[in-house]
């Protein structure tokens, strides 16, 4: 499947190049919206795409040392990213991932990610399992609450992908994407929650955009958007039955993110060249941990917001390749 997908993002890649601008200065254009418009959607479940954090407010306030992670993934790319970051800030790292052993073309296994975040000083724990099976994540959850005694943070990152539309996807495929994303994201979350809950510092972050209706990203691959929007509003709902008690947040890249997959798969160099490095995503996710549940809750962010609003105005050195101008950079999906 993933050879597929990425062949299908390399077709389209270069007629889908679309620059990073601001973008409040976007033109609205009313064919591109569906009778009910984004903002308003926004509005009512909460989760408006402008940055919710306040510019120039210290949100990280609350230290991540001795905290403990649970990230479904984690093996390479985004999840790893960030959980080095927060192994760095002290943070106890617990793996659930389904790489046990190095594959060629996308290399890295749980125990390999385990051993990065050892030597970068934090604790890891290692589970092999799969995010669709419910015994593996109960495994998982059981795992990390005896080595670390709790679970603190639960990250949502493991995702399929496949942006076939209409007719050409395979409903195998589709069941793939719903049991990863939808159901992988439930499960995870409802068998960490009883920990959340004792925690008090309860955080819950997916990975997974922003509401946005706009009717291209249901023209060419709504089964994929379903599912992503599906995190999404699981998320904002979690929030909203639990506010007082932790924070649900979600986290998008506004730009494409470097990883092995991309540049073998997606865009070889052209790609990379329109990417940033997945620090980024790890840096934006930090600063949304590092907040006090009660502060931050409920919201859809994008990574340059987040770090704009912390206070980093120069994004340049997130990158892929140095010195890359950031007009040159390619828009993620959903942005």
């Amino acid at each position: 499947m993933i050879a597929e997908t990425h062949l299908l993002l390399a077709v389209r890649f270069s007629s889908r190049r679309r620059r990073v601008i601001r973008r409040h200065e976007l033109p609205v254009r009313l064919d591109d919206v569906a009778e009910v418009s984004t903002l308003h959607v926004a509005e009512l479940l909460g989760s408006k795409t402008e940055p919710h954090l306040q510019a120039g407010t210290a949100v990280t306030n609350s230290s991540l040392t001795g905290r403990t992670a649970l990230i479904s993934g984690g093996s390479r790319g985004i999840g790893l990213s960030i959980a080095l970051r927060l192994a760095r800030e002290g943070a106890n790292i617990a793996l659930l991932a389904k790489t046990d052993t190095p594959n060629p073309r996308l290399p890295g296994t749980v125990h390999t990610a385990a051993a990065e975040i050892e030597a970068a000083g934090g604790q890891a724990l290692a589970v092999v399992g799969d995010v669709r099976d419910r015994a593996a994540v109960s495994r998982a959850v059981s795992e990390c609450v005896t080595r670390f005694g709790g679970i603190d943070i639960v990250v949502n990152n493991a995702s399929a992908i496949n942006l076939s539309g209409w007719g050409d996807l395979d409903p195998k495929r589709f069941d793939l994407m719903l049991d990863v994303n939808v159901r992988g994201t439930f499960s995870l979350v409802t068998e960490a929650l009883p920990h959340l809950l004792n925690s008090e510092h309860a955080h819950v972050l997916t990975l997974s955009p922003p509401l946005n209706v706009a009717r291209r990203w249901l023209a060419t691959h709504a089964p994929y958007t379903l599912t992503k929007y599906a995190m999404t509003m699981l998320t904002l709902g979690l929030a909203e039955q639990y506010r007082g008690s932790l924070a649900a947040n979600c986290l998008w890249p506004e730009t494409l993110i470097a990883t092995a997959a991309v540049q073998n798969i997606v865009g070889g160099d052209e790609g990379m060249r329109a990417a940033r490095s997945p620090q980024i995503m790890a840096d934006a996710a930090a600063v949304i941990l590092e907040a006090k549940p009660g502060l931050e809750t409920g919201h859809c962010h994008i990574d340059s917001d987040v770090l704009r609003c912390s206070g980093e105005t120069d994004l340049s050195g997130y990158a892929a390749v140095p010195g890359t101008a950031e007009s040159d950079l390619e828009l993620d999906l959903f942005i």
